[in-house]
C-alpha cells in the first residue's frame, strides 16, 4: 500500500542551482495529491512521471508567488487534455479571486469544474476526508495567512486468519465486525477471541507539510509523532535575524521542532538560492535530530 513524497521543487523565490521552487506530490493508496504548485510544477510532474490527471485534490500553503504560479497554467494544461473530474482545491482565503481572474482577462474556458475550498489559517480545520484517511491543516507564522497540511490514514482494520474461517465456520456477512474488533460467538456460546480469529493490522500513517513558517511550537501538539516531517529551512542559523524578519525558520529550528515533536523523520527544505550546496543545512540540522534528509528535486521518501 503506497505512501510516497515526491519532491517536485525544493527552492525558496525563485529557482536556482538546479533546484525548482515548492510543490510536492503525494500518493497514499492510489490517492494522489499536489502540494503547492510553483511555476514550472507541471514541467517537473512530466520530468519524474507525475500523471497529472490523476491529480483531483490540490493543496496550496499561502498565496505567495513562489508557491501559487504554477497553478494556471498546470489547470489549463488539464484542460487541454480533456479533462472532465473536478479538481478541488484547497487554500487560505483569496486564491479563488486570483485564479478566476486569470481566467476572465485570458478569456480561459475549462474543460472541468475547479471547486475552492478556502480555509481559516488561524486555527486547525479538517478539509478533507475519505473512507482511508483525512486531510488537517497546520496553522503556520509567516507573512501572509498560511498553513501547512497533516495527512493521516485511519487505523487499518485487523487482518483475518483465514484458516479460523474455515476452522470456525464463519460467515461471510461476520468478518468486518471481527476485522472491526469482535469476538465470535459459537452456536453452543462459547466464545472464540479476537486476538485468536486476528493480527495486529499495519499501522496507520502519517506525513505533515510545513512550509513557510518562521519557528513556531504551537504546531508540536499537531505534528506529535508523525512518520515523515517536512519542514522548511530557508537558512542556516547564523541567519536566524533574517529568518525571523522574513517568517521563515533555520535547518536548526525546524530539527528542534522535530525533536520536540518525536517525529520519526525529517526533511528539510525551501532552500535559500544563497545556497549553491547545501550540506551546510543538512549538518545543522543533523546536530539535533540526526534521522534529517534534503528534500531535493526528485528525491522520493516512502514511508513502510
Amino acid at each position: 500500500m503506497a505512501f510516497e513524497l515526491i519532491i517536485l521543487g525544493s527552492n525558496a523565490a525563485v529557482p536556482a542551482h538546479g533546484r525548482y521552487m515548492t510543490s510536492q506530490a503525494l500518493n497514499i493508496r492510489n490517492r494522489h495529491f499536489l502540494i503547492d504548485c510553483a511555476e514550472g510544477t507541471q514541467m517537473r510532474m512530466q520530468e519524474y512521471k507525475v500523471k497529472f490527471q490523476k491529480i483531483n485534490h490540490l493543496f496550496i500553503s499561502h498565496l505567495h508567488g513562489d508557491h501559487i504560479f504554477g497553478l494556471p497554467g498546470l489547470i489549463l494544461s488539464m484542460s487541454l487534455n480533456h479533462r472532465k473530474e473536478e479538481l478541488y482545491i484547497y487554500s487560505p482565503p483569496g486564491l479563488k479571486e486570483l485564479i478566476e481572474t486569470v481566467w476572465r482577462i485570458s478569456q480561459s474556458h475549462l474543460t472541468f469544474s475547479v471547486v475552492f475550498k478556502e480555509s481559516n489559517s488561524e486555527v486547525s480545520e479538517r478539509i478533507y476526508e475519505d473512507e482511508i484517511l483525512t486531510v488537517d491543516t497546520i496553522p503556520l507564522k509567516h507573512r501572509i495567512a498560511a498553513h501547512g497540511f497533516l495527512f493521516k490514514e485511519k487505523p487499518h482494520p485487523r487482518k483475518m486468519l483465514q484458516e479460523k474461517i474455515a476452522e470456525y465456520n464463519i460467515p461471510f456477512h461476520a468478518l468486518n465486525g471481527i476485522k472491526k474488533g469482535a469476538d465470535w460467538v459459537l452456536d453452543n456460546g462459547r466464545i472464540v477471541s479476537n486476538a485468536e480469529l486476528t493480527t495486529n493490522p499495519p499501522k496507520a500513517r502519517s506525513f505533515a507539510f510545513c512550509s513557510d513558517t518562521a519557528y513556531s511550537e504551537a504546531i508540536l501538539p499537531l505534528i506529535e509523532g508523525v512518520d515523515l516531517l517536512y519542514h522548511e529551512a530557508t537558512f542556516t542559523h547564523d541567519l536566524m535575524a533574517q529568518a525571523e524578519i522574513t517568517g521563515h525558520s533555520t535547518a536548526l529550528q525546524a530539527a528542534q521542532i522535530a525533536k520536540k515533536a518525536n517525529v520519526k523523520k525529517l526533511i528539510i527544505g525551501h532552500f535559500s538560492s544563497r545556497y549553491k550546496e547545501l550540506q551546510p543545512l543538512l549538518n545543522e540540522a543533523k546536530t539535533v535530530f540526526p534521522d534529517t534528509e534534503l528534500a531535493l528535486d526528485s528525491a522520493v521518501f516512502s514511508v513502510g
